[in-house]
């Protein structure tokens, strides 16, 4: 198990209390954090190891990095939450706690196959933003943080920044056009899909104008854009995103910088998670 004390939803406490829970239950675990090196490295050696299981406490992007490292073939995961947005493990754990999310897959987890798209060889799990809505992930943080006054700020920029360059889409199975941003969400991040759909969701963004857009922005910093009037979606397994210069973007909650042209594609097993029982 990797704990990382440094994150958002984690405390100090956690890797003796993770020990004491491992304990209870019989299991025969090895629990690391940041006191023992550096993360990536500890998460490296990991999976070299070649574990029955491997358990992460941090947030999205370690999470992320982990379902890499693992693999298809590799050890299963198990991505508590311990960050700030909890993507992944909102989508396989629910609203639990990571202590409850813990004693629910020990006493009765099962193994599941998770796929995921992949965007210039980075992975996600959840959802993929491009475009304008990733720009409010600064202020959607400041809100989350209490600081309205920051918020304020931040989102007053990024609605200065929406329309500074739209974006041109070609979705695999059809589908091209422009919009102010385009999202691809996984089986494991959308409504509309099961979990043993093979395919993504595409959700093209596209306000007709600075009311709207203001709109979309807000629900974008709320968690809420997904519902807006302003989406229309397809089912997806590989698309073509490109505008005149790079593309803000979110993967499953982490702000990145992608090229000016991305092509976006389907995996079908991406890692194995080790997942409360659907009967339980």
């Amino acid at each position: 198990m990797v704990v990382n004390t440094a994150s958002g939803g984690v405390g100090l406490d956690a890797p003796e209390a993770a020990r004491q829970i491992l304990a209870a239950h019989g299991v025969e675990a090895m629990v690391r954090s940041p006191q023992d090196g550096d993360l990536m490295d500890i998460l490296r050696r990991a999976v070299a190891a070649q574990p029955d299981l491997l358990i992460v406490l941090a947030g999205d992007g370690t999470a992320r990095a982990a379902a890499e490292l693992c693999g298809a073939d590799g050890p299963v995961l198990a991505p508590l939450p311990g960050g700030t947005m909890n993507m992944l493990p909102r989508a396989i754990y629910g609203d639990r706690s990571w202590r409850d999310a813990l004693e629910a897959i020990l006493v009765d987890g099962e193994v599941r196959p998770l796929g995921g798209g992949e965007a210039e060889g980075r992975l996600f799990l959840v959802a993929a933003i491009l475009g304008a809505p990733a720009l409010w992930a600064p202020a959607r943080e400041a809100v989350r943080h209490g600081r309205l006054d920051l918020a304020w700020t931040r989102a007053r920029l990024a609605l200065r920044r929406a329309f500074s360059g739209r974006l041109r889409y070609a979705l695999g199975e059809g589908g091209r056009g422009k919009s102010e941003a385009i999202a691809f969400l996984c089986p494991a991040g959308s409504s509309l899909l099961a979990d043993a759909d093979q395919v993504m969701e595409a959700v093209v963004l596209d306000p007709a104008g600075a009311a709207e857009a203001f709109r979309l922005g807000f629900n974008a910093m709320l968690g809420d854009w997904r519902r807006d009037p302003a989406a229309t979606s397809w089912p997806c397994r590989s698309a073509a995103v490109w505008a005149a210069r790079g593309l803000p973007a979110l993967l499953d909650g982490e702000p990145v910088r992608l090229s000016a042209r991305v092509r976006i594609g389907w995996r079908p097993v991406v890692v194995r998670v080790l997942a409360p029982s659907v009967a339980g």
